[in-house]
């Protein structure tokens, strides 16, 4: 079976005065198509750090890792990084308003294609437009709003300032802006700790959306399990421990029922 992504060996030593702390040493992890997994475990087990392990954003970690069957080697740490997107807990949102900021992955990918020997499609097709017009243009405002809404942000105005918005407010502006740029592998990191009951839902729903359209995801959660993860996955003590969830038991023990019956 070829997973879309796996890592193996990931290690994390953390730097001290007198010697270094190992967080995890020689961890294995892989995910499906259109997969969720709920991370798991004790405040401190290293779970974030896994994460950003996964994303090369942990300068601590390192590993053997690929991406739909091709080394992490293969890419640039940028091209890795929007296909492995790592969605942290506090939002940072760069812009002057809330449109600006989840638009933000396209502006900065038309202007880093300008004045290259070889115009993307994309450029060519808007050349005589503001990096910030193309922007838009490829993602209109209608489909950042019905994105928002679907999350329960109906009440967040796309001119509104990003620094004007609540803690949960920006924790669902950046899981829009990542879900809308479509990475293969979606790491997130407590996207719903700081949200009520029926928000928390929504922010499932819309993830398991996705992950029925194919994307890959990972949720760092402290909530009850939901129903929607195939697999918890328990970082404690360094180690991986897995366990399935009562829909994939079922499914299992009724695989292994048929097989006894076909064999009697």
């Amino acid at each position: 079976m070829q997973y879309v992504f796996a890592a193996s060996g990931m290690t994390c030593e953390v730097p001290g005065t007198d010697s270094s702390r190992t967080i995890f040493k020689g961890l294995c992890f892989a995910i499906e198509r259109g997969e969720i997994v709920d991370l798991v475990g004790p405040s401190g087990s290293g779970k974030s750090s896994l994460l950003t392990a996964f994303a090369q954003l942990n300068p601590h970690a390192h590993g053997s890792m690929e991406l739909e069957g091709r080394p992490a080697s293969e890419f640039t740490p940028q091209q890795w990084r929007s296909q492995v997107a790592y969605l942290p807990q506090k939002a940072l949102l760069t812009g002057s308003t809330v449109d600006e900021a989840i638009r933000l992955p396209w502006t900065l990918r038309i202007r880093n294609t300008t004045g290259t020997s070889r115009p993307s499609r994309l450029s060519r097709l808007f050349s005589r437009q503001s990096p910030a017009a193309q922007a838009k243009a490829l993602l209109p405002s209608e489909r950042i709003r019905a994105t928002l809404d679907s999350i329960g942000c109906e009440d967040i105005d796309l001119d509104r300032a990003p620094h004007d918005l609540s803690g949960g407010q920006a924790a669902r502006v950046s899981l829009a802006r990542t879900l809308l740029t479509e990475p293969k592998v979606l790491l997130a990191d407590e996207v719903d700790a700081g949200l009520d009951d029926e928000n928390a839902e929504k922010v499932a729903a819309i993830m398991a959306q996705y992950a029925d359209r194919g994307m890959s995801i990972v949720r760092i959660r402290h909530r009850p399990p939901d129903g929607r993860a195939s697999r918890i996955v328990a970082l404690d003590g360094g180690a991986l421990t897995e366990t399935y969830t009562n829909s994939q038991k079922i499914s299992q023990s009724n695989n292994r029922e048929d097989g006894q019956e076909a064999r009697a």
